[in-house]
């Protein structure tokens, strides 16, 4: 996960996580190996699945409360053809050609995705809270991270609900996998 700090208020914490997501669609494609293709597309796999979760939880929720209920709906299914996008390429070789193709169909969405919410969702967040409720966002953002699944999910939805009870089994069931692989 991207370097963040207590006072950090929400926004400005997933726009990190944007950032970093950014740079490593950027690392994997420029890959001229496939151990190293592997290892970046594993650490933007885990850093999507746990940023999808993370602001399923929290962050969602909230702009549903103010004058972004709309955009939500529209950011929650853009957010289930990432999940499903990316559980399909997950499944590929990196060496593969689909795996290209599905890769640049997973950066397209995902991209868009997340210009859709620095535009419409973002703004929104920082005009109906005030600071103290951002940050205090940010520290539920960072805590569901830290047991949020590390891999896509789409199946089990994109709601606050099914992600607090799937969430937490999925993330441990995840990392144990991930850590056996390692």
């Amino acid at each position: 996960m991207p370097h963040s700090t207590p006072q950090q208020d929400v926004v400005s914490l997933l726009q990190e996580q944007h950032a970093r997501i950014r740079q490593l669609f950027a690392d994997v494609a420029d890959a001229t190996t496939a151990e190293t293709r592997q290892s970046r597309f594993d650490e933007l796999r885990a850093l999507l699945a746990v940023h999808e979760t993370a602001e399923e939880l929290v962050t969602h929720p909230r702009a549903r409360m103010g004058q972004a209920a709309t955009v939500v709906e529209a950011l929650l299914a853009e957010e289930h053809e990432g999940k499903v996008l990316l559980a399909d390429v997950e499944k590929l070789d990196v060496d593969d050609p689909a795996f290209a193709e599905g890769f640049d169909a997973l950066r397209r969405a995902v991209l868009e995705h997340a210009d859709h919410e620095e535009r419409e969702e973002f703004p929104r967040l920082r005009e109906e809270n005030d600071e103290a409720m951002l940050r205090t966002m940010a520290t539920a953002v960072r805590a569901a991270a830290a047991v949020a699944p590390t891999h896509p999910h789409p199946r089990a939805g994109e709601s606050m609900t099914v992600n607090a009870a799937v969430g937490l089994i999925a993330g441990i069931a995840d990392r144990a996998r991930d850590a056996v692989r390692s």
